[in-house]
């Protein structure tokens, strides 16, 4: 089982891993995610990346159902992120 760490400002963090096994996708997946800007990393430790947990939740869920209805990556970082 991977570290979880506890930040005051952002709530509990998980880590890709913790991403992984959470929402059934590959760690290159995650990575792209966050190449891309819809998971933004909140604390880095050493080579692990720690995501707030419940920012992660709710981008996945409206990743998932925007893709599912045609959007295309770029389109849903629109529309979540602004960029």
């Amino acid at each position: 089982m991977s570290k979880k760490i506890k930040n005051n400002n952002q709530g509990k963090m998980i880590s890709a891993k913790d991403i992984m096994n959470r929402h059934n996708i590959s760690y290159q997946t995650v990575n792209h995610y966050t190449d891309i800007g819809l998971l933004p990393v909140v604390v880095k430790q050493g080579n692990e990346r720690f995501y707030a947990g419940a920012l992660v939740d709710k981008r996945l869920k409206k990743i998932r159902a925007l893709t599912k209805e045609g959007y295309s990556l770029r389109l849903v970082r629109k529309l979540l992120v602004g960029i």
